[in-house]
């Protein structure tokens, strides 16, 4: 079920109507109906795999269980390896299976053997990447003694279900969002409120900047030898802004969601275009995934404890990886090493901590040094979306190529006015977010400063903003994540 659909129109008053009308005094029966919607929620796009949640679900709960009563070492290595081989080998299975098998008759046939093998057709189940690696930060906690393990499967499954992040996130760590199940929640408006705000701002993230981006960005990669360099360099700028839009658009309405039901879940998003360096932009984007890499891939690798080797290898690995999360597809891998080209130097020269505040904090304008740093890290953070964003690597190379094929097209005023509508909606969007950048999203800001006749005009120009794109519906990127 898409956020942006009418089908989630309907479902969404329906729940937290049940939720805190019928249910509302009884938590378990609450947990129980979250279950349930979830369920319905997952099961609206392909009702067969379910069964993955379910079975990952008991999976994950019996081997907590069974670490709590268990305090040898081996036995409890071993439960924690029953864990992860399970969840890594369903996400393996679904999401991989073909790349290695592709990738490997490829590698015997450029020495002289062929090998028949058949590829199957695999239907990757939404959202997989994300709920398995939620699962695993329960087994790994409750492993590590971080967590006490839960006795109580309804709560464990609308821990590892809950419908607003089910399929794209945030990936909620168990120590923060499964001790919420266990408490009553009590109906709170004004959290409810700004969750609404919080929808609203997402959905036209979405729907607004994303989906029309998403129209342009598609025409011209799809087509990328057909257009000059300046526009090409549009259709990298577009998806640019397609994906952040997305993603995050998807991030603000699974939050906003979360609070209309009494649950906080983590930020996802802050801002990262506005970072001043990439260690900056990797602390603001995706941050639930890249906080869930550090500290269960980087650290136990040993971080950047140790010398020099260990740190250019664990990062390289921790980005590698971070890529290969994102799809079955040498693209990523290159997109992954690219990041962790960028984000080298300024590990070895011990920079990667600085600008930990939002820039021009309490001012409106950034300096001269700091817009600099911004616009250099977003340009380098654009080229790497071309390798994200290409079919291929063969793909990304060519499109490279010929965005610096012809660099008079740069000058064209008339490329630019084609696009314009698109243009202006960028611009406005990023005037919006900068001026909303020290909040936790960037109309709540905006919200709590201006006199209500403005805040409504705000509110009723995006709601108005959000009707007149709403014809271009698309599904989600990270779905297929």
């Amino acid at each position: 079920m898409l956020f942006n659909s009418i089908d989630f129109a309907i479902f969404l008053p329906i729940v937290f109507i049940l939720y805190w009308f019928v249910t509302n005094k009884n938590l378990k029966q609450q947990n129980l109906l979250i279950v349930l919607a979830s369920y319905l929620f997952y099961g609206w796009w392909d009702w067969r795999f379910l069964s993955l949640i379910l079975f990952s679900s008991i999976v994950d709960y019996v081997i907590g269980l069974q670490l709590l009563k268990q305090e040898n070492i081996t036995k409890r290595k071993i439960l924690l390896w029953t864990s992860i081989t399970v969840n890594l080998g369903f996400l393996g299975f679904f999401k991989y299976y073909n790349f290695f098998l592709d990738n490997f008759v490829s590698a015997f046939s450029f020495f002289g053997m062929e090998i028949k093998a058949s590829s199957l057709s695999i239907i990757l189940p939404v959202g997989i990447s994300f709920y398995t690696f939620q699962t695993l930060s329960y087994s790994i906690d409750v492993y590590k003694r971080k967590l006490e393990p839960t006795k109580d499967f309804v709560a464990f499954s609308a821990f590892v279900s809950f419908f607003p992040q089910l399929v794209a996130g945030p990936i909620e760590r168990a120590t923060h969002l499964l001790p919420q199940f266990y408490k009553k929640r009590t109906f709170n408006y004004s959290i409810a409120v700004d969750g609404l705000r919080q929808i609203l701002w997402g959905l036209f993230k979405k729907i607004v900047i994303a989906d029309n981006c998403a129209e342009y960005a598609n025409l011209i990669f799809n087509n990328s030898s057909n257009y000059s360099g300046s526009t090409l360099a549009l259709g990298a700028l577009f998806f640019t802004f397609q994906i952040y839009g997305d993603f995050s658009g998807y991030s603000d309405i699974a939050i906003g969601t979360s609070r209309l039901f009494g649950f906080d879940l983590m930020k996802n998003f802050n801002f990262p275009y506005f970072s001043r360096d990439i260690a900056e932009f990797w602390r603001r984007w995706h941050i639930s995934l890249s906080t869930w890499f550090r500290d269960y891939l980087y650290v136990p690798l040993g971080g950047s404890r140790g010398g020099t080797w260990m740190k250019v290898r664990n990062t390289f690995i921790i980005f590698i990886v971070s890529g290969f999360w994102h799809g079955a597809n040498w693209t990523f891998i290159v997109w992954g090493v690219l990041n962790a080209i960028y984000f080298l130097p300024l590990l070895l020269t011990n920079k990667n901590r600085n600008n930990l505040e939002t820039v021009a904090t309490g001012k409106l304008f950034a300096n001269v040094n700091e817009l600099g740093s911004i616009l250099i890290t977003f340009g380098l953070t654009v080229f790497a979306w071309i390798f994200f964003r290409a079919e291929n690597i063969a793909h990304a190379v060519q499109y490279i190529s010929d965005l610096f094929k012809n660099p008079d097209s740069f000058l064209s005023i008339n490329i630019y006015w084609k696009y314009k509508k698109t243009i202006l909606l960028i611009v406005l969007f990023v005037f919006i977010e900068w001026l909303g950048r020290e909040g936790q999203y960037a109309i709540s800001n905006l919200g709590l400063k201006w006199k209500r006749p403005f805040r409504y005009a705000l509110y009723y120009a995006i709601i108005m903003a959000i009707f007149w794109s709403s014809g271009k519906e698309q599904e989600f990127i990270y779905f297929q994540f």
